[in-house]
């Protein structure tokens, strides 16, 4: 069976809202999109394996940008979302079209609690790191 490879060039979308989103891709150096389940225990009496259910779901964003304090650029963009109720990024592999085999992954009131405003060592690219944690996630695979 022929092996297929996925080379990283995703785009990065990030705003208050789907509509108001900025493409930061050519900032972004990094994206780690988690979403997991609490496990509950469902076992009951007389059973003698574990039993579990999907419990609430937990969703986790990570995103690495170059730094920049350039206007429409990472601080920009991002430090007005700090703490923010709602908030907006989606995540797709590549710049194609949505598709199953290009899907779009989108956040939707996520919450970003944190921010490097500066972050910088001497002769080094400077990068800041932000983690939106919550919210609802969408998966995108319509054109």
């Amino acid at each position: 069976m022929a092996a297929t490879t996925y080379l990283a060039n995703p785009v990065v979308t990030v705003g208050a809202s789907s509509g108001s989103a900025t493409d930061i891709s050519d900032q972004c150096i990094a994206a780690v999109f988690t979403q997991n389940y609490d496990q509950l225990d469902a076992t009951a009496f007389g059973q003698t394996n574990r039993q579990y259910v999907k419990g609430l779901s937990d969703v986790s964003l990570t995103l690495t940008f170059l730094t920049s304090y350039a206007s429409s650029e990472t601080y920009a963009l991002l430090q007005p979302l700090l703490g923010a109720a709602a908030t907006y990024v989606s995540v797709k592999p590549t710049s194609g079209a949505d598709s199953a085999t290009n899907p779009k992954f989108e956040l939707t009131n996520g919450f970003l609690a944190s921010m490097d405003y500066i972050n910088a060592s001497l002769g080094e690219l400077s990068q800041l790191q932000v983690v939106f944690t919550g919210g609802t996630v969408t998966i995108d695979t319509s054109a």
